[in-house]
This record gives C-alpha cells, sequence and structure tokens, in this order.
C-alpha cells in the first residue's frame, strides 16, 4: 500500500523533532559533563577561583561568537549547516580542553571551551530556529520540550560525572568518551535535518533579514528589549548554575567533587521537569504569568542556597532555582519566532542578550566570590533574576494572523498543513 502525502508529512516531521531532541541531549550532556568535573580541572591545572573564572569565560565569549556567526549563517547556508558545524565544534572542544588538563595549561582549556561554547552557541541558533519552525508546522508549542532534553541531558551528564569523580576516572578518559558519542551521533542527526531556512540568492536578501529602507531594522522594537531582558536575567540564572553549582558544593558548604556533581544533576533534573511540562501550563496559564511565576521560584531557590544552614536547604533551593529558571530560555526564544518574517533574526538578538549574560557571569561572580564567597555572590544573580519581573508582558504573542500557527490536526494521525513538506533529502521545494 503506498503511503499517503500525509503519512510522509507525519514521518518526516516526526523525524525532523527527533534529529531535534537528539541535538539538544547531546549538547546537555557534553555541558554536563564539563561543568561535573570543573573542581578535578581546577586542581589540575592549580587555579584559584578568580582564575577559574576567567578560563570558564572562554565557554562565553565562544558562544557569544557563535551566536554571532550562527546567525548569518542560518540564514545564507541553511540550519542544517550551522548545527553540524556547531556539533564539530563541541567535540573538537572537549578534545582540547582534555587535552589542556592533561598538561596542566589553563590557557589551553579555555581555548578548549571557546571552541566548545563556539558550538553550543553557533548550534543553538539553528536548533531553535528549528524549533519554532517545528513548532509552527505542527501546531502545538514544542520548544520548551525540546530545552528540556537538553536538561535531560545535563542530568545524564551529571551522574555520569558523579561516577567519574567517584571511580576517579581521569578527565582526559571521561571527556574523550563524551566527545565521540558527541560525534557518533551529530553524524546521525544531521543526516534527518532539513535546512530550516533556504540559503539567500546572491542579489536578494537572506529569508528571515530586514529589507528595510535605509539600513534601518524593521525587527528591532520594545517588545523585543523586553525579551532581552528577561533572557538576560534568565539565562544568567542558569548559566551561573551551569558554571558555579558544584565549586558552591564543593567550597560553600564544604563537601566532596561527588556530591557537587549530583547537586548539579538534580539541578538538571529541576530543569527537565519544568521544560517538559512547561508546555501545558504555558497553554493554560500564559506565557507571561508562567514567567513571572518562575523568576519568583528561581530567586527563592538562589536565595536559600545563598543563606542555607545546611546542604539539605542548599539542594531544596536548587531544586527551586532549577524549576524557576527553566522556561526562561525556551520561552523568550520561542516569542521572539513570533513575527513569521524576521524569526531569525530576532531569535538571534535575543540570544546574544542571553550569552552576554554568560560572557560576563564567570568572571564577575569569580571576582566576586574571591571576597566574599560563591554562596553570597550569587546574590547578585537573585537581583537580576527578579528585575525581569516587570519586563514579562513582553513575552505574550502580539497580534498576528489565525494562519501564523496551524490549526491542531482533526485526528489521529493527521498533519496541519504549513507550507511544504520537506522532500526525501530534507529540501524544501
Amino acid at each position: 500500500m503506498r503511503k499517503g502525502p500525509g503519512r510522509e508529512r507525519a514521518r518526516d516531521l516526526a523525524d525532523w523533532r527527533r534529529a531535534l531532541v537528539v541535538a539538544f541531549f547531546a549538547t546537555g550532556l557534553g555541558m554536563a559533563t564539563w561543568v561535573s568535573r570543573t573542581p578535578a580541572i581546577r586542581d589540575a591545572i592549580g587555579a584559584s577561583t578568580g582564575e577559574m573564572g576567567l578560563v570558564i569565560a572562554g565557554l562565553s565569549v565562544g558562544s557569544v561568537v557563535g551566536i554571532a556567526a550562527g546567525g548569518r549563517f542560518v540564514v545564507r547556508r541553511g540550519a542544517r549547516f550551522v548545527v553540524a558545524l556547531g556539533m564539530a565544534a563541541i567535540v573538537l572542544g572537549l578534545l582540547v580542553a582534555a587535552l589542556g588538563v592533561v598538561v596542566g595549561e589553563g590557557v589551553l582549556v579555555a581555548a578548549g571551551l571557546a571552541c566548545f561554547g563556539y558550538g553550543m552557541g553557533s548550534g543553538e541558533i539553528g536548533l531553535n530556529v528549528g524549533g519554532v519552525e517545528l513548532e509552527i508546522a505542527v501546531g502545538r508549542s514544542v520548544v520548551p520540550g525540546l530545552h528540556g532534553w537538553y536538561s535531560l541531558g545535563v542530568f545524564a551528564g551529571g551522574l555520569a560525572g558523579l561516577g567519574a569523580n567517584s571511580a576517579g576516572v581521569p578527565v582526559f578518559a571521561h571527556l574523550a568518551a563524551v566527545a565521540l558519542l558527541a560525534a557518533a551521533g551529530s553524524r546521525w542527526l544531521v543526516a534527518r535535518l532539513p535546512p530550516l531556512t533556504v540559503p539567500a540568492p546572491a542579489d536578494g536578501p537572506a529569508p528571515g533579514v530586514a529589507d528595510t529602507d535605509g539600513g534601518g531594522r524593521a525587527w528591532l522594537d520594545g517588545r523585543l528589549l523586553g525579551l532581552g531582558v528577561i533572557i538576560l536575567g534568565m539565562a544568567l540564572a542558569e548559566g551561573s548554575a551551569n558554571d558555579w553549582l558544584p565549586l558552591i558544593v564543593v567550597d560553600g558548604f564544604g563537601r566532596s567533587a561527588a556530591l557537587g556533581s549530583v547537586v548539579y544533576a538534580l539541578f538538571g533534573l529541576s530543569m527537565a521537569v519544568g521544560r517538559l511540562s512547561g508546555g501545558a501550563a504555558i497553554d493554560r496559564f500564559g506565557r507571561a504569568p508562567v514567567i513571572r511565576a518562575g523568576a519568583l521560584t528561581a530567586a527563592a531557590g538562589i536565595g536559600l542556597v545563598a543563606v542555607a544552614p545546611d546542604l539539605v536547604w542548599g539542594v531544596a533551593g536548587t531544586l527551586l532555582w532549577g524549576l524557576g529558571a527553566s522556561l526562561g530560555f525556551p520561552v523568550v526564544l520561542s516569542a521572539a519566532g513570533d513575527d513569521p518574517v524576521h524569526a531569525a533574526r530576532r531569535a538571534t538578538a535575543v540570544a546574544s542578550a542571553g550569552y552576554a549574560a554568560f560572557l560576563a557571569g564567570p568572571p564577575v561572580l569569580g571576582f566576586l566570590a574571591e571576597e566574599v564567597g560563591l554562596r553570597d555572590a550569587i546574590l547578585v544573580v537573585l537581583a537580576a533574576v527578579l528585575a525581569t519581573v516587570p519586563c514579562s508582558g513582553a513575552v505574550r504573542p502580539p497580534g498576528r494572523p489565525a494562519s501564523r500557527h496551524a490549526p491542531p490536526p482533526a485526528g489521529p494521525g493527521a498533519v496541519p498543513e504549513a507550507g511544504p513538506p520537506p522532500t526525501a533529502d530534507g529540501r524544501r521545494p
């Protein structure tokens, strides 16, 4: 029996989603692998807390460069190219950082993290623009769930880090093994990703790029600035946990690196729970109330970690921290994609604001922690999260045509029409 176009389209969309799921999971796994071994890496290169902040800043610098490059490439070469290049950079970055640990050179570790960060940043653009386009195609929220798979990757990586720390596995062996696993997964997923943005013709503007008179920026407006403020604060909340949570457990609570990996894994799990359940919450309450509640929850969790009398309360604060911060990044990116013409540029702009927080956060918190300790230093993060509450209305969908999202499927197996489906080789007609 020949398959009808509806079944083929459903299969194409399912393959697309599976490829995005694997990519998000792999990036989370890679991030957690690095984070869970930060105490061992710090000891191996003999860095102080302030020096470690500079090493970690390599990750953020690479991410910002990757965001800028990815935003251009995704509208000129297609997202498949951006994701493939990003995954290759992640693999190379892990290997270079592992080599830096072997030779005891913090500069080499920072260089590896910069390469890793480039892959994370550029891939973030391709994957999130792809998630927004998939969301349009299926007519329901999928971006928070995709980010939930990133958080599940963080959880899995944290548990693997626990095992590696407990068993005394060398950092080089651990990072190299994850790099090879990411390389294998990349080959599979890239083959199943359509080029989410058609390359621009040589004599015309790239799709998703404003074609404005006089070089104006039609895609830049007050709502986008509000989204930038939100993602700045929420990315700082997420990024500061990625950068410092294991060291907070070790230095702030006087516990082992293995226990630090457990706490970080729990943070990733709470992020995953928030993201995987976030679509239902958004559908019921709306984006703005969910973002406000999340910011207040994250602030309460960060404050509890800062003042907790023991690690039990610190773990409770960590869970609130992760749950509250979970939807900030995906919801803002989804809101930026509401514009059907300028989605790629708007997503790039708000993602850049988020990575600005990743860039500034590690050195600022590191040097501040030299004076007051890590637990007091994260109060700066608490203030930044609270500053997002007045801007939460920016995530509300603006008025748009009813066709922006396709109607829900009519029944089991039905697929909404949202433009021509990808062909067998992933290209759109």
